[in-house]
């Protein structure tokens, strides 16, 4: 496993998610077979990945296919509602790719135990509210603020986009730990993955939280 390995099987996963997303996007005709397909699928690939790490040369790619085919969906459907609310969110996802990496390799944010423990402790727990709030949704009942555009909402979507700018830590220090133990290259491909799926969740909770700036205009 080699960093630049890593670069280069990231670069391919983005490639790979981006295409997939343009299709999605231009065939609004498929949008409801395409984002159960992609949502469905993309989560069992990227549970057989994670599970399986080395299986991650052929999970990792599935799940970045059937992945964009779900994200060119939303944001297509988004998009309509909010124009150029997808390039915004897509520059401000990389844009914080890009002040994470520098907070990360200048050290002034170090990646200790007790900051992956509270991270992963966060995410559980917004993972936990997502699930509650799908398995409410089925009875017509909401988690509240949540989805609201009010200043609270925003609030709490700042927080979870804060907790996934955080993961982006985790995923540089799995990456440098896994090149200095000379891990096995498969795991090129299951950090690439693992990166690609912070991003991916950036993306979402940026798309959420510039929708609920737009609705308050």
């Amino acid at each position: 496993m080699s960093l630049q390995g890593v670069i280069n099987k990231t670069g391919i996963l983005l490639l790979l998610c981006i295409g997939a997303a343009a299709f999605g996007w231009t065939h609004p005709e498929l949008r409801g077979l395409l984002l159960v397909v992609g949502l469905l699928g993309g989560l069992v690939a990227c549970l057989v990945g994670t599970f399986k790490p080395a299986t991650s040369p052929i999970a990792a790619p599935i799940y970045a296919v059937l992945e964009g085919l779900a994200l060119g969906c939303i944001s297509q459907v988004i998009e309509r509602r909010y124009p150029n609310i997808v390039l915004n969110a897509m520059l401000l996802t990389f844009g914080v790719l890009a002040i994470m990496l520098v907070l990360y390799s200048t050290r002034t944010i170090v990646v200790t135990d007790r900051l992956v423990k509270g991270v992963l402790i966060a995410t559980g727990a917004v993972m936990l509210v997502y699930v509650v709030d799908m398995i409410m949704n089925m009875f017509g009942v909401r988690v509240p603020f949540i989805h609201q555009s009010g200043w609270l909402g925003v609030g709490i979507s700042l927080v979870i986009v804060g907790i996934a700018a955080f993961n982006l830590l985790i995923d540089f220090a799995a990456i440098e730990n896994g090149v200095n133990r000379g891990s096995p290259r498969f795991m090129e491909w299951y950090c690439g993955m693992a990166l690609l799926v912070t991003l991916v969740w950036l993306y979402l909770e940026l798309l959420r939280l510039l929708s609920k700036l737009r609705g308050r205009d």
